[in-house]
């Protein structure tokens, strides 16, 4: 009998959810909560057999104890309906769930290191492996991390492996970027044989890896639900949603099969980006050209306007945070991006610039703080 399972990734939540904001307008941390109570719907209801998060439940490491709670409440309350739940800690985690207590629950089960969780679901013995993310080197340290999970001196019928990272032949962005053989890439030779599938976050892109680089199907499929809402313009048009997935022993292969999976739609607000020419306008016109770009655009969009030009001194009033917030509607998101314009950068102190990230985490289109390492020469989902 089939084993069904729900997947989803990169919930992303506290996104745009500041600890003490300094000003009232519409913050986008509603979107991820609502998107993610709406993925667990399946689950809630009683409709799946399992429930794997792969990873990026939060947006940031350090998160208030309220949203913790909000966010593996009902996860536990899925697990005390007898449906076993499995999470990934993902980078933005920094590899560990904070406030890990308020997780705590026997049917909920962590992947804080590399373990393998046994189970039999519907009189079929379902071995559940994964690792935490890793932050260096996963391409040569992936085989030692699989092997460190023990599922090879197990015995069961079917069995997946959960993991938040890129495999070769991934892809991002709008212009499609393939991650290939940096050191975060798993080889696509090292996915292992013996399982039926493999569930991973990270990318935010929704897809589906049966073949690697070479046209040569892999061992087993790698399945990206993506994330649940677009945590940036990179990801503009991309469907969001999540993955729902029946899976079967097979006496002809070891490790079991995937018999099906379905991309289920989230809804996800309208994300726009225009672009208007600015050279010379006064304040009055400059105004008038955002009210009209704003008043075109669905009233609970997230907009973007990258002005193209010369902006005088006289008009720059206009685009004051004030001044711009009093023209969008109060469901809107509006962002104003000068593209002509130098960005400042950013001092650091000796000790922030020890810390500060080479790149971002996410293709969010910030400029990295210092020259990049060689092995960060390519965006991160």
């Amino acid at each position: 009998m089939a084993i069904r399972a729900l997947v989803l990734s990169d919930s992303h939540l506290g996104f745009d959810l500041p600890a003490r904001p300094r000003i009232r307008r519409r913050r986008r941390c509603h979107d991820f909560l609502a998107n993610y109570r709406s993925a667990l719907r399946p689950a809630v209801s009683g409709e799946v057999d399992l429930v794997v998060h792969a990873g990026d439940v939060f947006h940031l490491p350090r998160v208030s104890r309220e949203l913790v709670y909000e966010a593996f409440e009902p996860l536990k309350r899925i697990a005390g309906a007898g449906i076993p739940v499995f999470v990934v800690p993902g980078n933005h985690e920094r590899s560990k769930i904070p406030h890990a207590h308020l997780a705590g629950h026997p049917g909920v089960h962590l992947f804080d290191a590399p373990r393998t969780f046994q189970l039999t679901v519907r009189g079929t013995r379902l071995a559940v492996s994964g690792f935490p993310y890793q932050r260096r080197d996963v391409r040569s340290r992936f085989p030692t991390l699989f092997e460190a999970t023990e599922l090879g001196s197990l015995d069961y019928d079917v069995a997946i492996l959960c993991m938040h990272h890129c495999v070769e032949g991934a892809t991002v962005g709008p212009a499609d970027y393939t991650f290939r053989d940096a050191p975060d890439v798993v080889a696509c030779a090292d996915v292992p044989p013996g399982l039926a599938a493999v569930v991973s976050g990270h990318v935010h892109r929704h897809q589906v890896l049966t073949t690697d680089m070479s046209g040569r199907p892999l061992a087993a499929p790698v399945l990206y639900p993506g994330s649940i809402e677009r945590t940036a313009f990179a990801e503009l048009g991309e469907p969001k949603g999540y993955i729902l997935l029946e899976l079967a022993a097979d006496a002809g292969r070891s490790g079991g099969r995937v018999l099906s999976w379905r991309f289920e739609s989230l809804s996800t607000r309208p994300m726009i980006e225009r672009a208007l020419r600015v050279d010379g306008l006064g304040a009055l016109a400059l105004e008038r050209m955002i009210r009209d770009a704003v008043s075109e655009a669905p009233v609970d969009s997230v907009l973007r306007l990258r002005l193209h030009g010369r902006i005088d001194a006289d008009a720059r009033p206009a685009l004051s945070a004030t001044r711009l917030r009093a023209l969008a509607p109060p469901d809107m998101n509006l962002d104003v991006i000068l593209v002509d314009e130098p960005r400042p950068r950013r001092r650091l102190s000796r000790r922030t610039a020890r810390r500060a990230p080479r790149t971002l985490d996410d293709p969010q289109g910030e400029l990295a703080l210092g020259p990049p390492k060689p092995r960060d020469r390519y965006p991160r989902a």
